[in-house]
């Protein structure tokens, strides 16, 4: 099990709450699990590698789990436009072999969305791709999710990337939407839910 990079249907859907959710979920299992957040975006305060390190007791050090932090609360390639740093990846994949190498099985959280710009040409799906995991997508569970699941799986599967599962997160139990969007989801995608969970952004 080399592990699955979590992506989602947008911003803000829950990545971290699922990351930190299936790291628990296949410690108990025995696994030694690593977490990796290959590139940051926002005040320090508020970055997730510090929030899933923290929480998992995790000794790597923060410069392997997120190897790259922009200060600036935007996708990564405006960010590093504003701020006149020129992005070069290589921390990102040397990361992975160090952190891969390490552990039993590597979750890699993405950033926003799989179109989210980490370079002018090269996108959050690109960056999948080049990992070489299997996708596991996170969306919300009501209403407007079709749209944004089944988008986010067509930009997957374009790129030939293999998507293990989704994860609906968000349920409130009072969205007639929320009732139906499982099923709908599944017939379309023909990709299984794997987990329906309580709204945790993270």
């Amino acid at each position: 099990m080399p592990g699955f990079f979590i992506t989602g249907t947008d911003t803000g859907v829950g990545k971290t709450y699922v990351t930190l959710w299936l790291a628990e979920l296949l410690k108990k299992e025995g696994l030694d699990i690593g977490v990796m957040k290959p590139i940051s975006c926002g005040p320090q305060k508020e970055n997730d590698a510090l929030y899933l390190k923290r929480k998992l007791k995790l000794k790597d050090p923060i410069n392997l789990i997120n190897p790259i932090h922009l200060s600036l609360p935007l996708a990564p390639y405006p960010a590093s436009q504003l701020q006149k740093k020129k992005l070069s990846l290589s921390p990102i994949f040397s990361a992975f072999h160090k952190l891969s190498n390490k552990h039993d099985c590597l979750l890699v959280e993405g950033i926003g969305g799989v179109m989210v710009p980490i370079k002018r040409d090269y996108l959050v799906a690109d960056l999948i791709k080049d990992l070489g995991l299997p996708a596991l997508v996170v969306a919300r569970a009501g209403l407007g999710t079709i749209n944004h699941t089944l988008l986010t799986v067509e930009a997957l599967r374009k790129r030939k990337i293999r998507i293990a599962g989704i994860v609906l997160n968000g349920f409130k139990r009072k969205d007639l939407s929320e009732r139906t969007n499982t099923e709908v989801i599944e017939e379309l995608t023909g990709i299984p839910i794997m987990a329906k969970l309580k709204w945790q952004k993270r």
